[in-house]
């Protein structure tokens, strides 16, 4: 963030329900957490943006695209497509499946938080060391606020919400330039990769995309390669024309 924040003025919110965000029992589908961020960038008087999302973040930078085109200078979407995008024929990860069951989830982890999410951060990662203990302290200590766990399952719950969204979006194309970033070793876009899921997914949402795969990342890529990530961004939003991947 300080190295952007040299040449661009940054905003990086806490989305409803995570870190010190208040955590309402619902509202956590793409369209309406867009509109979240859409009043928040309004209030602070930006007319035309630069927009990134990663993860389930992209969920939200896409329904921000798709229902403010002309306000979005440039789109980039990190290592997950959109709801309903992902390349046929593969079968959902088990922690969806597992996260979308009401209630369960928030019972057996209670009091667990730290067991539960180091997981994902040591096992997502191609590099480990790239999220410290400190981070991950961090991240449970606001996950495991009451009602923090209940809030980060409830944007799962709410994918059926987006796919149906999505698939509305979709029709109409996006026009501004995207670039679609996918982990080379990620366990959502697949291992050893020569087009992740992000970038199959993001070709068929928008016309202009250019697809890039980070060597030597996994899921966590800002984490893991936060210079190449900056140069990366830096370029795409000065215009540099980037390599693509195939």
């Amino acid at each position: 963030m300080p190295a952007l924040a040299k040449n661009y003025t940054v905003i990086a919110p806490d989305l409803r329900g995570l870190g010190d965000s208040s955590k309402p029992l619902t509202g956590y589908d793409g369209k309406t957490v867009a509109e979240d961020i859409h009043q928040l960038v309004s209030q602070l008087g930006f007319k035309r943006i630069f927009l990134v999302g990663h993860d389930i973040g992209s969920f939200v930078a896409y329904s921000y695209a798709a229902a403010h085109p002309s306000e979005v200078k440039k789109l980039v979407i990190m290592d997950v497509p959109p709801a309903g995008f992902f390349p046929p024929g593969r079968p959902p990860f088990w922690w969806v499946l597992f996260h979308q069951t009401p209630d369960l989830p928030e019972a057996l982890v209670q009091g667990k938080e730290i067991i539960y999410l180091s997981w994902f951060y040591h096992n997502f990662a191609y590099n480990p060391a790239a999220i410290t203990q400190a981070d991950i302290n961090e991240y449970v200590s606001h996950y495991s606020a009451p009602g923090g766990m209940h809030a980060g399952f409830e944007y799962y719950r709410a994918f059926p919400q987006d796919v149906i969204q999505n698939q509305n979006y979709s029709k109409t194309k996006l026009t501004m330039p995207v670039l679609a970033v996918g982990g080379e070793n990620s366990a959502v876009g697949g291992p050893n990769i020569t087009m992740s899921s992000v970038v199959y997914g993001m070709k068929i949402l928008a016309q202009n995309v250019q697809g890039i795969i980070v060597p030597n990342s996994g899921h966590w890529i800002p984490e893991e390669r936060p210079d190449f990530v900056i140069k990366l961004l830096d370029n795409f939003f000065g215009g540099i024309t980037i390599k693509t991947s195939k």
